[in-house]
């Protein structure tokens, strides 16, 4: 009887111990340069080789995901005249430009986005040494996997934003604010389109919980009394119910005055929002609706990237997200009125793929094919690329 019982234990141990196992995420650790056709080819590669929850996470948008095909598809309603007799030497094309007194050796950043550690195991810490190699700028998410400390020692010198999502505890507010000064991010973009989770029906089906932790909202749970969600064994929407919801320009005055940091405001797609971000402090714009995931019946950011152009009037920089998967879709970007282009998904299908090399692998993809449009657009640098006139349809008849 008493083998029995020893038995019927250690079965039951074994099992809790495989149950544990099979629950431990296990995410890429690879590593290298990829060759890359184009960047929508990278999505079925990563589907392969992600848990289904963590892919369909990334890769989803909300309700019947119109907003984030429109996104992409808006591109193609807009036209680069060809251009010759311009004198122009392949050798002599130059992506260099600089953001917020940041020197770039290309206009495209990386967007920021939750939860990397879902694509790579080395996650944000990855992410932001491909981005140094690249010459460009890495943007870290208050919901990152690894924190503000590691994210700065993983590349010491080189720039980085630091994305807040505001807490209804300002305490928290507070801290990782002190958190980005103290380690040297160079800004804060303060997101103002996330007071509610899009409804992303992947995430519904897949009964997604994320399986990490997020390093900071971890970091700050030890040294407070704060008993808030931190990631692990959370869905989504708990995460955004502890967020703020009700945002004023005062906000903004606040994250400039606690950070001492330039604040730029993301999740911006009317002008009205713009004028009024920008009377209220704001250093940068960042138009983006959040690449699809939030309202679905939002229009696409490129649709509406002109209008806001016009009533920023250069007063502040512009950043633009969301669809962009071609180099002629960041020249349409900066044709529009944008001063940078953020890039999102694909930065993390190319950090599942290679870690660090596939992040630069993305970046330098987009490089080859903006400079080819460059090339044939009659169009030297970034410059000549803004001052560049777009037509549509009704130019032609």
């Amino acid at each position: 009887m008493k083998n029995k019982i020893l038995k019927t234990t250690a079965i039951a141990m074994a099992l809790s111990i495989g149950v544990a196992q099979a629950a431990e995420y296990k995410a890429s650790t690879a590593e290298g340069p990829i060759k890359i056709v184009n960047l929508n080819a990278m999505e079925n590669q990563v589907k392969e080789n992600m848990e289904k929850g963590a892919f369909g996470y990334i890769r989803g948008g909300a309700e019947d995901e119109n907003n984030l095909r429109a996104n992409t598809k808006a591109f193609d309603k807009k036209y680069i005249m060809p251009r010759a007799l311009q004198g122009i030497e392949f050798s002599d094309l130059d992506l260099k430009t600089e953001f917020l007194g940041i020197k770039l050796d290309t206009p495209i950043i990386q967007a920021p986005m939750a939860a990397q550690g879902l694509a790579h195991q080395q996650g944000e810490v990855a992410t932001a040494k491909g981005m140094a190699k690249a010459g460009s700028i890495f943007s870290l998410s208050t919901y990152g996997n690894k924190t503000i400390k590691e994210v700065a020692d993983a590349k010491p010198g080189y720039p980085f934003f630091f994305q807040l999502y505001m807490s209804k505890n300002d305490a928290f507010n507070e801290y990782i604010l002190s958190q980005a000064k103290q380690y040297g991010a160079k800004g804060i973009i303060m997101t103002i389109d996330s007071s509610v989770g899009g409804y992303r029906e992947d995430d519904v089906k897949n009964n997604f919980q994320f399986p990490l932790g997020f390093a900071n909202l971890e970091a700050f749970a030890k040294i407070s009394d704060d008993k808030s969600k931190t990631g692990k064994g959370a869905g989504i929407s708990e995460i955004y119910a502890q967020a703020k919801q009700a945002f004023t320009p005062a906000d903004i005055q606040y994250v400039k005055k606690m950070s001492g940091l330039p604040v730029i405001v993301k999740g911006i797609e009317s002008p009205e929002d713009a004028d009024t971000a920008i009377k209220a402090g704001a250093d940068a714009i960042w138009v983006s609706n959040h690449g699809g995931r939030q309202l679905d019946s939002a229009p696409a950011t490129i649709d509406v990237l002109p209008a806001i152009a016009k009533v920023v009037n250069k007063r502040v920089p512009i950043v633009f997200d969301s669809g962009v998967r071609r180099g002629s879709h960041v020249f349409k970007a900066l044709a529009s009125g944008a001063d940078v282009v953020a890039i999102g998904r694909p930065i993390l299908y190319g950090l599942n793929l290679g870690g660090a090399e596939g992040v630069n692998s993305v970046i330098q993809q987009l490089n080859k094919e903006l400079k080819i449009n460059m090339m044939l657009g009659g169009a030297k640098t970034v410059k000549d690329i803004q001052a560049t006139q777009l037509y549509t349809d009704a130019d032609f008849k």
